[in-house]
């Protein structure tokens, strides 16, 4: 038997290939034999691991020195070790990209471990007669799954991977030598990623955005009309082993209509109950979870509100998305973007004002002046702006066909940036943009607009301004507002 070394640390190391680590691990000797922890989550982690749920364990057994198996590439994450004897191991990245057919090759024994990313082949040798390799996936075997495979030739010159018994000299198995070339190889397919409500303002920007990236190929887009999130029984049409990411873009927005007795019922099956039927879901499979919040879940008692301030809604609205905040933390690889005062392509406050001011323009002094409330204050948020803070959280980077350096996971504040504003200096902006008549707009309070409503009338908060340290923090920064909106007014313009 191999000796190997005892009493290491515990430390992780890159090995070139991203997503790689190479873990080496503490064994402990005395007399009877050997003890270690082949997997302990929270020192891993810590380490540099990512945090994954396991759950499968696998334990390949080779007789005799020389066995030699691979190059398979796999949808699922895997952390190897070897329980006894030891191998060498060659691995190479069959992920699309630039970093396609790179090798790393190390030896494996009960004291080094090492973490392989969803994509990356794998190979190894057993250097000693009776070598026991053992290896955590985080997602279960299934036929649908192993139809993406992909593989490589262990005697590819072009990997020139130099193994210490020559294969000729092997037992190998005839797949394994049938595998293709390098040059043959088809890359390892992404994740999937599911959007839903698609047809929405965030959803067609997200959609916009993943066909400018050229990554449609990998997203699913669904609407209520495909998939009604808020039916237990609608989760079973899809193969969730698939999928990597979801996106929710989907939420019931009708703010005063979700104080009647009907509007009440859609709004809490869209905004809480939806939601936690995604977040079990995904927490179930492994999936990271990206969810849409609001500024409506706070008073707005505070100026500019953090992530971390308490939860203190003010309308069904607002305690529906609250809620559905609430189940989506439960899910562990989540994404929450607060966001305020929404702007995409659909019926949006911009374009209401910009037909005001058309109107204004054409009836002359027949129509003098458009009320507008200005005791409400906060920033608009463009959906281009949140798509992008999506791609750019989730990891993708320009060229990425996945994910590849995703922020920590957690609640992230999203508006685009610059001064807080009332709806009526907003407004008045687009009065004159459109046709320089900003003087039409009138300033009035809440409670006066509102006055002589019909039906009911949430309660708005009073500021809705969030603190986008955090996002910045991250890398990206969004765009003012007022830049923003001219680009926006010079394509309603240009209609």
């Amino acid at each position: 038997m191999a000796e190997f070394e005892f009493e290491k640390q515990l430390t992780v190391t890159e090995t070139g290939i991203p997503g790689l680590k190479v873990v080496d691990l503490p064994v402990h000797g005395d007399n009877r034999g050997w003890f270690k922890e082949n997997w302990q989550r929270e020192k891993m982690v810590a380490a540099g691991i990512p945090d994954l749920r396991f759950v499968q364990n696998n334990i390949s057994f080779n007789d005799n020195k020389g066995v030699t198996r691979g190059i398979h590439a796999e949808p699922w994450d895997k952390f190897i070790s070897v329980a006894t004897g030891s191998v060498f191991g060659a691995w190479v990245d069959l992920r699309p990209g630039a970093g396609f057919g790179k090798v790393f090759t190390c030896t494996l024994d009960p004291s080094r471990a090492i973490f392989v990313p969803r994509g990356v082949g794998n190979s190894y040798q057993a250097l000693e007669d009776g070598t026991a390799y053992t290896y955590l996936v985080d997602a279960h075997w299934s036929l649908e799954l192993k139809k993406t495979y992909t593989f490589v030739n262990l005697a590819d010159p072009e990997l020139a991977i130099q193994w210490p018994i020559p294969l000729e000299e092997c037992e190998l198995s005839e797949a394994d030598r049938a595998h293709p070339m390098l040059a043959d190889a088809l890359p390892m397919a992404p994740r999937r990623t599911l959007v839903t409500g698609c047809n929405g303002q965030l959803g067609r920007a997200v959609r916009a955005m993943a066909e400018e990236r050229g990554l449609n190929g990998s997203f699913d887009y669904c609407d209520i009309d495909t998939f009604d999130m808020s039916d237990p029984a609608a989760y079973g049409k899809f193969d969730w082993s698939l999928y990597g990411t979801v996106i929710n873009c989907g939420a019931y927005t009708a703010v005063d209509r979700a104080e009647t007795p009907e509007g009440r019922k859609a709004c809490w099956a869209a905004n809480a109950t939806g939601p936690a039927l995604l977040a079990r879901t995904c927490a179930e499979h492994g999936i990271a979870l990206v969810h849409v919040s609001s500024d409506y879940v706070f008073d707005g008692t505070a100026e500019l509100h953090s992530e971390d301030e308490a939860l203190s809604p003010l309308s069904v609205y607002g305690q529906s998305k609250a809620a559905g905040d609430l189940a989506v933390e439960s899910c562990p690889a989540h994404y929450i973007l607060r966001s305020s005062w929404v702007i995409g392509r659909g019926h949006n406050f911009v374009k209401t004002m910009r037909a005001l001011s058309d109107r204004c323009a054409d009836a002359g002094d027949a129509l003098e002046r458009v009320t507008v409330v200005d005791d409400q204050v906060g920033r608009l948020t463009f959906t281009e702006t949140m798509a992008g803070a999506i791609f750019h959280l989730l990891g993708y980077r320009e060229g990425d066909m996945e994910p590849t350096a995703p922020a920590p996971y957690g609640l992230y504040n999203c508006t685009n940036s610059g001064d807080a504003a009332s709806w009526a200096k907003i407004a008045a902006a687009v009065f004159d943009r459109a046709n320089g008549n900003g003087g039409r707009v009138v300033p009035v309070s809440t409670a006066d607009y509102y006055a002589n409503a019909a039906g009911p009338i949430a309660p708005r908060p009073e500021h809705s301004a969030l603190d986008l340290s955090k996002l910045d923090a991250t890398g990206f920064a969004p765009a003012d507002w007022h830049e923003e909106l001219d680009v926006y007014m010079d394509e309603l313009l240009a209609e």
